[in-house]
């Protein structure tokens, strides 16, 4: 055989090898990761929310880290091109991703469909000082409607709703299944919750936190918000001296000597705390407005809020 002949064959054999893998390429792509469809979320909360009703049916990509404080976490080049190529982005809003809801705007512009969950869980405002709420914020919405689980409930159902209506290929009937039964487990929460709670004594249901971020959990399961060391509702201000002297006379007053503080911040402030009041003040640590890594306490919705629940009622129980 020549040489030339043999070259030819190889040739031939080449050309069939790359035929086959284009043929199969083109018989596959309809499930290649470019093509699959894509839900982009903001915060990581509710990034394991929409994961749970989503299931298989599509990527979804998660922008806020793990530990992330949602006030302040921003955006790469690449995570804010992200939002522009979803099919659905969905975002907590009312303020809460200060940094993030530009790119999430831009997104909607750019005919990207977007659903505000926070907007549409029936959200609380903020109350006046005097009712523990901070008073330069008085009358504007809450953003932190994940701590009432009734509402994360109405939430599910409605990312369902937009799954469905703006997520082409996805299989509706197994979003809604997944959605079913995420919302049953949401309910056992609630039930689970409310027993747990019925242990702490109603002259001892006052909350004291890092900052103003419980008030749908206070409203939901009747626990009154005293105040917090940021008497603001996001993490981004600061107190004065002023702040920390109300705040400490508030406690004396209700008797208060616990303050509970997010794990993902530093916990000087409510170190301060304990020491205005003597050392009388008891801080614990809860998981507030972040997941955590996975099997670091909160790495789920539903962890996070048996870990706080357990927490709160233990500190104010004195177990």
């Amino acid at each position: 055989m020549t040489t030339r002949t043999q070259e030819s064959r190889r040739l031939r054999t080449l050309l069939l090898v790359l035929l086959t893998l284009a043929l199969a390429g083109a018989g596959t792509g309809c499930t290649s990761r470019d093509d699959r469809p894509r839900v982009v979320v903001t915060t990581n909360i509710l990034g394991d929310i929409t994961q749970q009703i989503v299931g298989d049916e599509a990527d979804v990509t998660v922008l806020m880290k793990p530990n992330a404080d949602p006030h302040s976490f921003g955006l790469s080049a690449v995570q804010a091109a992200e939002l522009e190529r979803a099919d659905l982005v969905v975002f907590n809003g009312l303020g809460l991703e200060e940094n993030v809801l530009r790119h999430v705007e831009a997104a909607r512009e750019a005919g990207v469909a977007t659903f505000e969950a926070g907007k549409a869980a029936d959200p609380l405002t903020f109350q006046t000082h005097d009712d523990g709420g901070p008073e330069e914020e008085a009358g504007r919405p809450d953003p932190h409607f994940w701590t009432d689980p009734d509402r994360v409930r109405k939430a599910v159902g409605l990312i369902a709703d937009q799954v469905a209506e703006h997520v082409d290929g996805v299989d509706e009937r197994a979003v809604r299944a997944n959605a079913d039964r995420y919302d049953a487990q949401l309910a056992d929460l609630t039930a689970w919750m409310e027993k747990s709670f019925d242990r702490i004594p109603e002259h001892r249901r006052a909350l004291v936190t890092n900052h103003h971020v419980f008030g749908y959990l206070a409203e939901r399961f009747g626990f009154r918000v005293i105040g917090a060391v940021i008497p603001s509702g996001t993490t981004l201000a600061s107190p004065s001296s002023s702040d920390l002297r109300s705040l400490t006379e508030a406690m004396r007053k209700a008797g208060v000597q616990t303050v509970f503080a997010d794990s993902s911040q530093p916990m000087r402030l409510a170190e301060v705390l304990r020491t205005e009041m003597g050392g009388q003040v008891r801080v614990v640590a809860l998981y507030s407005e972040s997941l955590t890594e996975k099997g670091k306490g909160a790495g789920t919705y539903l962890q996070m809020m048996r870990a706080n629940t357990t927490a709160m009622t233990d500190g104010l129980t004195g177990a």
